[in-house]
């Protein structure tokens, strides 16, 4: 049976308890409502902060509360320490864990800010948040008494024979920071490869980059085969982007109205049609002399890779409807065989 005075402790531990987990909650509700205030507002700084309060707000109340709690209880100095180096160490980890999505969400924003809306780049704040989380491990180890020098060199060590077994891994890595950092490809643009994959970058994280094709597959190919091949982005140096329309008109045609015709037909597209670059200037070049008609090429000019075929889709019904309002005629082939009324001579026949 119990004396009085430990009566008292325990339900002076409780009731400090009991005032930690009270805290916890009001310091919950407070938090959560102060997240849904920093998302209604376009600064991005609030909403990280809410989010970094609203991670510590309830552990940070209960350890908080267990360590009082200990402090009434435990009479055992030993004992004591022991709780509180376990309660240190739980400490650490949780602000570590909150600081880890805390700078992630920073480097995420500070990509979006750079990027554009479209940017999903996730290799950064990887690293961020695996960074921070071990130099949160290496302070609980020390806060544990455990010598964390002799621990860095074996890491260094093992480091090494991880370096060697995983170089392909790496490699994907590094690449995939070296095109981030160069800004060769970014979120959002549409690229090609010499190996023939082509879509818009959906994301570059630690090992692969992937891309969405035009008929919403996504490909994912690692971040090495950047470095070892062609690659052509359509949103560098600019988004907008000229589009080459082949077409050709029979010899009789008068080349200066068919000029006049195509250079109509063209600014109306550009001016009516989602994608098309209003203003811009539509150009007409003749190039050759073909076996049934005189070939040329409209110039015109698309806002994004994608509307290149709306583009081409209005601009050619458009176009085909004009000429035959016209009268232009649209040449089809023609092989024409021509007959001297000479007969050819007859091939001798080998007879066995």
């Amino acid at each position: 049976m119990p004396e009085s005075w430990d009566w008292a402790k325990v339900i002076a531990a409780a009731a400090v308890l009991a005032v930690a987990l009270a805290v916890a909650v009001i310091s919950r509700v407070l938090a959560g409502r102060l997240n849904r205030r920093a998302g209604d507002t376009r600064w991005a700084w609030d909403d990280l902060a809410a989010k970094l309060l609203h991670d510590l707000a309830v552990p940070m109340s209960l350890l908080g509360g267990a360590w009082i709690a200990a402090e009434i209880l435990i009479v055992n100095r030993r004992t004591l320490d022991y709780t509180g180096k376990v309660l240190t160490a739980l400490t650490i980890i949780i602000v570590a864990l909150a600081l880890a999505r805390l700078f992630a969400g920073v480097v995420t924003s500070v990509a979006s800010a750079r990027q554009g809306v479209a940017a999903n780049v996730t290799i950064f704040a990887n690293i961020t948040r695996v960074l921070v989380l071990g130099i949160g491990m290496l302070v609980m180890l020390q806060s544990l008494g455990v010598s964390i020098t002799p621990l860095l060199g074996a890491l260094g060590v093992g480091g090494l024979a991880v370096a060697l077994a995983l170089q392909d891994t790496l490699a994907n890595l590094f690449a995939g920071v070296h095109v981030l950092a160069s800004k060769t490809i970014e979120p959002g643009d549409y690229i090609r490869l010499a190996t023939g994959q082509e879509g818009y970058v959906v994301d570059i994280n630690w090992r692969n980059t992937s891309i969405r094709t035009l008929s919403d597959n996504i490909e994912v190919i690692p971040n090495q085969r950047f470095s070892d091949t062609i690659l052509t982005n359509y949103h560098r140096p600019a988004q907008d982007m000229g589009l080459l329309i082949q077409a050709s008109v029979s010899y009789d045609s008068d080349l200066e109205s068919v000029e006049k015709v195509v250079i109509e037909v063209g600014q109306e597209v550009m001016a009516e049609v989602e994608g098309g670059v209003k203003d811009t200037e539509v150009l007409v070049r003749y190039h050759t002399f073909a076996d049934s008609g005189i070939g040329f090429t409209v110039i015109l000019r698309t806002s994004e890779f994608g509307d290149q075929f709306r583009i081409k889709h209005e601009f050619v019904k458009r176009l085909h409807r004009r000429f035959r309002a016209e009268g232009i005629e649209i040449p089809f082939p023609v092989l024409r065989v021509m007959n001297d009324g000479v007969r050819p001579a007859a091939r001798p026949v080998a007879v066995d």
